[in-house]
């Protein structure tokens, strides 16, 4: 048995990384770049308007029924992108890709505000009413509404990678990563004071009631949430990282150097010890930035499309605004935050949450660190759970009607109680491969609507 496990973890890493090689990346900046000319590089041009009106409708909930307001709507999208990957993913992006993973990071990100820009527009133009009079959109409707219902395959194609995939990577992995938290933090504080599945199954069987107790309230529960969530954990994050970079700024123009050096001759920085590349650089810089604010994936125009927003072209600033917060700021400033704490970096090697726990200990000492970090956990990766359990149940509305969402949401608490117990290895290579793959049928869609995108732009 153990052999077959193997084997399937070997398969699935095989199939992951061959998804998100190089064909990937080159097709995520290569859209970015197109898109970008398509709406008149408006991540540059409008990011003034972005501000304004993104922070403007913080203040004001306006909303039509069965909609969300449309800073509900960016908040139940970021809840969605800020998650895990924020701190142990940029993590090992540094460790295995050197400082300079950090500028490909940018890099891509750049490109991918033009991306999220032009999935949120055509998933407002393009959604359409359900039977209970609320906003659907994504891009299983940017599809069949936009390219025409001959494409219907291809949109069910992309909710069926969506619907699965909200079991992984929105779910187990989610979960998991809290009740790994919960044990390491309590390992920390008390020694041997419980087991850790018993620990594990209690953070599972909370987290799954909490998770209900929202899911029962449906999209406007969720946006509710999401809308006071997301800006207090991303808040309290953001605080304790410029603490710890504040504390450490004399070191920050030798990172930044660092940074720009290692983009393109890690060696110069690095010397040949670790054995890392451009190639790594990039792979990991543009990779984990793709991941973390799933530019391009079309998870997150889903929440975008229950906006009571009628302008497609001024709810789509709200997608730049996504990618902007998510990466360039809250990736970016975990980064600094371990380059600039002077602690040893395991460069050619992975490395997880570990890293960011023993940055911030530099400013606030281990055990106040390790609970900061716990508790950022608990909250990036609760707020991914309800995100997409909402992605996950549009998706299987999509695919079977409505008939099927008390089941999919039943089943959908169940496998927290499961992810949180669970060795997710496998899990996570599997929902990793599905990712990748939902953003073949999403980008096919947006670069083929690109002369609707220009003529909503011009508008």
């Amino acid at each position: 048995m153990q052999g077959i496990s193997e084997k399937l973890l070997a398969l699935s890493a095989w199939l992951d990384g061959l998804v998100w090689g190089p064909f990937m990346m080159a097709l995520m900046i290569g859209a970015g770049v197109w898109l970008s000319v398509c709406t008149g590089f408006p991540q540059f041009r409008r990011f003034g308007q972005m501000l304004r009106v993104t922070l403007g409708s913080a203040f004001s909930g306006k909303k039509e029924k069965g909609a969300l307001s449309p800073f509900q709507a960016v908040s139940t999208a970021l809840a969605g992108t800020v998650g895990t990957g924020n701190i142990a993913g940029i993590a090992g992006a540094v460790a295995l890709g050197g400082p300079g993973a950090v500028f490909w990071m940018w890099f891509s990100a750049l490109w991918g505000m033009a991306t999220k820009y032009a999935e949120v527009l055509l998933a407002v133009k393009f959604r359409e009413r359900n039977a209970v009079g609320e906003w659907v959109g994504g891009p299983m409707y940017t599809i069949i509404n936009g390219l025409g219902k001959k494409y219907r395959p291809l949109a069910a194609v992309f909710s069926l990678f969506g619907m699965c995939a909200a079991f992984g990577i929105g779910n187990m992995a989610q979960v998991n990563t809290i009740s790994s938290a919960a044990v390491a933090l309590s390992e920390t504080l008390s020694p041997g004071s419980a087991p850790s599945f018993e620990i594990r199954l209690a953070v599972g069987l909370a987290v799954a009631v909490a998770v209900a107790l929202v899911l029962l309230g449906g999209v406007g529960r969720i946006g509710a949430v999401a809308e006071r969530l997301v800006p207090a954990m991303s808040l309290f994050y953001i605080v304790g990282a410029m603490t710890v970079i504040v504390q450490n700024s004399a070191a920050l123009p030798e990172v930044l150097r660092a940074i720009f050096g290692g983009a393109f001759c890690p060696q110069a920085v690095l010397g040949g010890a670790a054995g890392i590349g451009v190639r790594e650089a990039v792979r990991l810089g543009v990779g984990r930035g793709v991941f973390s604010n799933e530019a391009g994936l079309g998870s997150a125009p889903i929440a975008h499309a229950t906006t009571s927003e009628t302008d497609p072209a001024r709810q789509a600033l709200f997608g730049i605004f996504e990618v902007f917060v998510d990466t360039i700021v809250i990736c970016t400033l975990t980064a600094l935050a371990i380059l600039t704490s002077g602690v040893s970096i395991p460069y050619g090697r992975d490395a997880g949450a570990e890293l960011t726990i023993a940055a911030f200990a530099s400013a606030f000492g281990g055990r106040t660190a390790g609970t900061v970090i716990a508790l950022c956990i608990v909250f990036f990766a609760l707020s991914s759970i309800l995100s997409w359990s909402l992605y996950g149940s549009r998706c299987a509305e999509f695919l079977f009607g409505q008939k099927v969402l008390t089941g999919y949401r039943l089943v959908f608490v169940v496998f927290i109680v499961l992810g949180a117990v669970s060795d997710l290895a496998l899990a996570w290579n599997i929902s990793n491969t599905l990712n990748g793959l939902m953003a073949i049928p999403n980008l096919i869609a947006v670069l083929a609507l690109s002369g609707v995108i220009r003529r909503e732009c011009k508008k």
